[in-house]
């Protein structure tokens, strides 16, 4: 039997073990940074896809999957899998092998839980700003007068794998933490759960997003959730960007001088990121930090999560299709 053919379109090569394992299991194409153009003309007879929508221009849609007449299965290297065309995969029986349900793999793997925490702490304290004033030649610190977190109210939206991470990370640092999570009972005593988000969006000074991308949370906030949070709040958000409406949020952050966000994601970033409004409105403005969707981009939990990912293509071509 013929061994599998694979196509990467994202880089591996930098990461311990992971070539290996794929090698182990097919014939090899690598392409690093490719676009859309690049894969629809080279994937037509590869019979797997490896991917990764953290370093990836390519969104695995209908052009794509019908430019793969061979193809077998997706696999990607990622809980998340708004870069792929779920629906028109399942139209063509076409299997997506994702991180999403592996849980003792990802209960492993806390890079995003910490990012989130480090993007906290940096908005709070204004790092970035005040850093890029003292290159310039300042050294004034009454612009960068920031908060205490054991001072704060932090609302964690969502408490999974991460937000439980998240919410640990701020309770040690002596913070009130709300969470709002219509799908978790939580009894710990220092939490409280609400179960309203208006509730939370109102009381917390940092609210951080932890969440999946889902037809419910798809735009979850937008102009009338953003109304209820504090003049000054910080929103934290290193889930998806899709789970932010960003034409509301730019106008908040307009009519709110003192509102900042720090995010690791932007709306629809695989396919349009420089159209991104909030992308745009960094530019002008030192209300937003961000950074390139580096949650998971440790060393440790590359291996972690692109390892088991490979192993996870191995499993599936050494299975009775």
């Amino acid at each position: 039997m013929p061994r599998p053919r694979i196509l990467v379109i994202t880089p591996i090569r930098h990461i311990a073990g992971v070539s290996e394992i794929l090698e182990s299991t097919g014939d090899v194409t690598y392409l690093d940074d490719p676009d859309s153009a690049e894969v629809e003309n080279q994937i037509g007879e590869f019979d797997a896809v490896y991917t990764n929508p953290n370093k990836s221009r390519v969104y695995i849609g209908k052009d794509v999957i019908d430019a793969a007449h061979n193809l077998k299965v997706i696999c990607t290297a990622s809980t998340g899998t708004n870069h792929i065309d779920k629906p028109y995969a399942k139209q063509k029986r076409l299997p997506i092998l994702a991180l999403t349900e592996e849980r003792q793999v990802i209960s492993r793997i806390s890079s995003t839980a910490e990012l989130a925490f480090a993007l906290t702490l940096a908005g709070l304290r204004h790092v970035v700003r005040g850093h890029n004033a003292v290159v310039q030649g300042g050294w004034d610190y009454t612009r960068f007068i920031g908060r205490q977190m054991n001072s704060l109210t932090i609302g964690v939206v969502g408490y999974g794998r991460l937000g439980s991470m998240y919410a640990g990370y701020c309770r040690a640092f002596g913070a009130r933490v709300l969470v709002c999570d219509p799908y978790k009972c939580i009894e710990q005593t220092d939490l409280v759960q609400v179960q309203d988000l208006d509730q939370l969006l109102c009381e917390s000074d940092v609210v951080a997003l932890h969440v999946h991308v889902t037809d419910e949370t798809q735009g979850l906030i937008n102009r009338v959730r953003l109304e209820k949070m504090k003049t000054d709040a910080l929103l934290v958000n290193t889930s998806r960007g899709d789970i932010v409406n960003e034409d509301d949020l730019v106008t908040a952050l307009r009519n709110r001088p003192h509102m900042r966000v720090a995010t690791d994601v932007l709306a629809d970033e695989v396919r349009s990121r420089l159209a991104s409004p909030l992308l745009r409105f960094a530019a002008e403005s030192d209300q937003v930090i961000i950074t390139p969707h580096v949650g998971g981009m440790t060393r440790e939990a590359q291996e972690i999560a692109y390892c088991h990912s490979a192993s996870q293509l191995r499993n599936f071509f050494a299975s009775p299709q």
